[in-house]
C-alpha cells in the first residue's frame, strides 16, 4: 500500500483533535481512561479508523465504546470544523488489541526464560553418555592397509 502524505497528516491532526474532545467536550459518565493509540486515513481521505485503549475492565471497555459511537458525530463534526477539508471523512472506533497481545508476548517470553534456567540447571551437572569425542579417529594401522589394497 502506499504511503500518502497528505492522508498521514491528515491522521495525525485527528489524533490530536480526537483526543483532546475526549478529554475536554466530551463528558459522557461511560467514558473511561481513553487512549487514542493511532489513526489510519484511506488514500482518497474519505474513511478514518481511530484505535483507541482503554484502561480498566472489559466492562470499562463496553461502557467507553458506547460511549464514542453515541459521541461520533460530535467529533465528525469538530474534526471537519477543525481540519477544513471539504470532505469530513467517516470515522470508525477500533479497540486496539496491542496492549492485550504485548501482555500475551511478555507472559511467553518469561516462561522461555524460565524454562531456559531449568535447561541451564540440568546441562550444568550433565556428563556425556559415551566417550567425550565419539567421533572414530583414523589410526596409522588403518591408513597403511587402505594405500596398500
Amino acid at each position: 500500500m502506499v504511503d500518502h502524505p497528505r492522508a498521514r497528516k491528515l491522521a495525525d491532526r485527528i489524533q490530536v483533535i480526537v483526543a483532546k474532545m475526549i478529554d475536554t467536550r466530551i463528558k459522557d459518565p461511560r467514558l473511561g481512561f481513553v487512549t487514542i493509540t493511532d489513526v489510519r486515513v484511506t488514500g482518497d481521505l474519505q474513511n478514518a479508523s481511530i484505535f483507541y485503549t482503554v484502561y480498566g475492565s472489559d466492562e470499562d471497555r463496553v461502557n467507553t465504546a458506547a460511549a464514542l459511537a453515541s459521541a461520533k458525530g460530535t467529533i465528525r463534526s469538530e474534526i471537519g470544523k477543525q481540519t477544513g477539508i471539504r470532505l469530513t471523512p467517516n470515522i470508525e472506533f477500533h479497540l486496539d488489541a496491542v496492549p492485550e497481545s504485548a501482555a500475551s508476548f511478555d507472559a511467553a517470553l518469561l516462561e522461555a526464560q524460565k524454562r531456559d534456567a531449568e535447561l541451564k540447571a540440568l546441562r550444568e551437572g550433565a556428563t556425556y553418555a559415551g566417550e567425550t569425542d565419539p567421533y572414530r579417529k583414523a589410526n596409522e594401522d588403518d591408513s597403511v592397509e587402505s594405500n596398500e589394497g
